[in-house]
């Protein structure tokens, strides 16, 4: 796969997210890889493999978002080979948080896997923390349903 391709998937990644912090988990799911090593770690719940469990941890985590937007994507490294790529980035975003009215900043780091499957770019891991050290911005703790 040519890079231009993967940057079209990163993309197309990002516009998901921008849904994702609305509370709509779909676009997300369909850049995932559907298979049963696919693993997802975040900071609402514990870490996950396999497409069921991922599934239904990224509709916890869509749940207790909404009216969000993305505001931006820092991107700290990227590599990208044949069979294999990973970004690096710092993931903001803004959003209402499980029962809060306000819409509060959220500073992630994030760490994302990709590999092809049938010729298409999918994620295989995803891994996100709280905001790093000396972020004015703070992910609220909310308790994950179900």
């Amino acid at each position: 796969m040519r890079t231009v391709d993967f940057d079209e998937v990163v993309e197309h990644y990002q516009r998901a997210l921008g849904e994702f912090v609305k509370g709509n988990p779909e676009p997300n799911k369909m850049v995932f890889s559907h298979q049963e090593d696919v693993t997802l770690a975040n900071p609402l719940g514990p870490a996950v493999r396999g497409w069921e469990q991922v599934a239904a941890t990224m509709e916890r985590a869509a749940s207790q978002l909404r009216e969000g937007e993305v505001t931006g994507f820092e991107i700290v490294a990227k590599y990208v080979t044949p069979d294999l790529a990973y970004i690096v980035w710092v993931e903001r975003a803004k959003a209402k948080l499980g029962g809060r009215q306000d819409i509060v900043p959220i500073d992630l780091r994030v760490t994302t896997i990709f590999r092809p499957e049938d010729g298409v770019w999918k994620v295989v891991h995803r891994l996100y923390s709280r905001p790093f050290w000396g972020s004015k911005h703070v992910f609220c703790r909310v308790p994950m349903r179900g």
